[in-house]
């Protein structure tokens, strides 16, 4: 007996097994045997692959004349024997909702929906076939079916195509990328590209693009340190429109007119292939880029992608000390600059977090006794830093004078 059987009832055991006598394979091939519905089917299905002839015709005669009802229920139960399913798979004669049911059921084999997705004339099938993402990875051919199939509708096509892109041919050139990346020495690129979500995805990274990034990979997987991601909602807070995509790709290219101006193409095309991948994306990309890209993607909109730059173990001290005057920055980047010891011993770096009108009042404020008395002097004139900075930059001023 067959590991996909389901009956337990000895007579469809032995009939399945091939030791019942041939009068009782004939008498069950009639439809003579007094057998539940299922079991029923389940050993006309078999029978009728029966070297005997006899039986074998009489098997599939018996099939042909089971009711439609009949054979909806078996193809919608969740018991159903796997033979059975996809004998009715093979069944271009069937109504719609039984080869609905068929493709829908867990048991049905691949290799039967895959039939099911080649023959059906149905377009509304083939809809139901591309539904299960799930199935379609696991058995790619299932994709080649559908999209060979002349009654395909739009949406049956593009479902399998958009499948086919995601999961296979997006693997397959990451891969090969990264293969060639290694070969070149280039292997914290290589570790980029293998666990980048927008190489090979609608609106994503090309090859070129994949090529072109990676110039700009320095640190690899080992060196990173990701205790710093945020938890829970994290996947909500990547969330991101393509509408959004594009004004972060502006604004940025805007803020750094001056040195797109004077520097060449592929400095613009870069910032582009930046900005264009997803969130998760940039992120890695910050924590794992050179100098360029740190200075593309700590302006970025999306305050976890630039937080990721500042915990780029590459980045410089010099690099802090101009992103603590930018005043395009996260405040929330600017924060975590003035709360890091080694950076806040760098006079530079807290004169210019005092100056930034960006930084968040209470960093500013903690900062300001550390100050020289003439930068204090200077910050009282400062009409860019709000009225508080102001006015205990005054105080303190005063204080020190009096003493």
């Amino acid at each position: 007996m067959s590991s996909e059987d389901t009956s337990t009832n000895p007579v469809v055991q032995a009939i399945l097994g091939g030791t019942a006598p041939r009068p009782a394979r004939l008498a069950a091939a009639r439809g003579l045997l007094p057998l539940a519905q299922e079991e029923l089917i389940e050993v006309l299905v078999a029978l009728r692959a029966s070297d005997d002839a006899d039986i074998a015709g009489a098997a599939e005669e018996t099939l042909l004349q089971q009711e439609p009802a009949a054979l909806a229920g078996i193809a919608s139960s969740p018991d159903a024997a796997p033979t059975v399913l996809t004998y009715l798979a093979a069944r271009p004669d069937l109504a719609r909702d039984i080869h609905e049911s068929i493709a829908l059921n867990a048991r049905t084999p691949d290799e039967a929906v895959a039939t099911l997705a080649g023959a059906s004339t149905d377009g509304h099938v083939l809809e139901v076939i591309s539904i299960n993402q799930q199935r379609l990875i696991r058995a790619p051919g299932i994709i080649d079916a559908i999209l060979a199939n002349p009654a395909r509708t739009p949406e049956a096509e593009r479902r399998a195509r958009e499948t086919r892109r995601e999961f296979f041919e997006k693997e397959r050139g990451a891969r090969q990328i990264a293969d060639e990346m290694r070969a070149r020495g280039m292997s914290a690129a290589a570790e980029f590209v293998e666990g980048a979500e927008s190489i090979g995805a609608a609106g994503g990274l090309t090859a070129e693009d994949a090529w072109l990034i990676a110039q700009h990979i320095e640190v690899s997987d080992a060196d990173v340190d990701d205790s710093w991601l945020p938890s829970g909602l994290f996947e909500e807070l990547l969330e991101e429109t393509d509408e959004q995509r594009r004004a972060n790709v502006e604004r940025v290219l805007n803020e750094t007119a001056a040195e797109v101006a004077e520097a060449a193409p592929e400095r613009v095309a870069l910032i582009r292939s930046i900005m264009f991948m997803r969130v998760k994306d940039r992120i890695k990309l910050g924590q794992k880029g050179d100098r360029e890209a740190r200075n593309i993607l700590i302006r970025d909109s999306n305050k976890t992608v630039s937080t990721a730059v500042i915990h780029n173990p590459k980045i410089t001290d010099q690099e802090v000390e101009a992103i603590a005057a930018m005043r395009t920055v996260s405040d929330e980047v600017l924060r975590l600059v003035a709360l890091n010891r080694a950076w806040a011993r760098s006079y530079p770096v807290i004169h210019n977090l005092a100056r930034n009108p960006r930084t968040p009042l209470p960093t500013a404020m903690s900062i300001l006794p550390r100050l020289q008395t003439r930068d204090l002097k200077s910050l009282m004139q400062n009409r860019n830093v709000s009225e508080a900075v102001r006015r205990q930059a005054l105080r303190l001023s005063t204080t020190r004078a009096g003493k």
